[in-house]
């Protein structure tokens, strides 16, 4: 994400110059000029666009097209992140999931750093249930997730594995990390697969 941005910052102030300046000019400049602008957000968040993690700085380095060998190296060790509720329980209230689902809290920079739990914003990337007519479509449709999958426990843990950190199903994925980043809890992540899974849920009819 922070390589999109001080990529695309960048080639405006290029553009917009009488003279070119340095490469490191305009990664200096862009990088001033996102640091400036989260002048009253989220701290935490702010962060994340500016300092990238191991894993970040290697999907940047690949354009998030890493060779088969790295991906399945990433793809493995974020793997081994994923925690999943000491309960064992996987399944939460779906209503709670749907709420979560349109709540986009906590993932803008102009989110205040408070105590209130993080939103998924999930329409914003997917299409679920079918009353909601305003959805992205970065990430693919949901409808029907669970009516076409089933509610198993394999189904259950690769849910909430995904949802918990993608990259250990596709390395450099554009889906956030919500577990890993701790966006939502565990139990939030239990309530957003019950919303994809649960046969009573919107997603499902």
């Amino acid at each position: 994400m922070r390589t999109i941005l001080v990529s695309t910052a960048a080639a405006c102030i290029v553009a917009g110059c009488a003279t070119s300046v340095s490469d490191d000019e305009a990664q200096r400049r862009a990088e001033e000029a996102i640091r400036s602008s989260f002048t009253q957000g989220n701290r935490q968040m702010a962060e994340r666009v500016e300092t990238q993690d191991e894993l970040q700085a290697l999907c940047s380095r690949y354009r998030s097209r890493p060779p088969k060998d790295v991906a399945e190296s990433i793809e493995k060790a974020q793997a081994a992140t994923i925690r999943y509720p000491a309960s064992g329980k996987l399944l939460g209230d779906w209503r709670q999931g749907e709420k979560i689902a349109q709540d986009g809290y906590g993932m803008r920079f102009t989110d205040p750093d408070t105590k209130r739990p993080y939103g998924g914003n999930c329409y914003a990337c997917h299409r679920l249930a079918p009353q909601e007519l305003s959805y992205g479509t970065l990430g693919p449709s949901l409808y029907r997730y669970g009516a076409l999958r089933g509610s198993g426990e394999a189904v259950q843990r690769y849910t909430y594995g995904k949802i918990y950190n993608s990259e250990a199903f596709s390395a450099c994925s554009s889906m956030p990390r919500f577990g890993h980043s701790q966006i939502l809890t565990e139990e939030q992540i239990t309530h957003v697969v019950a919303l994809l899974l649960d046969p009573e849920s919107p997603v499902n009819k």
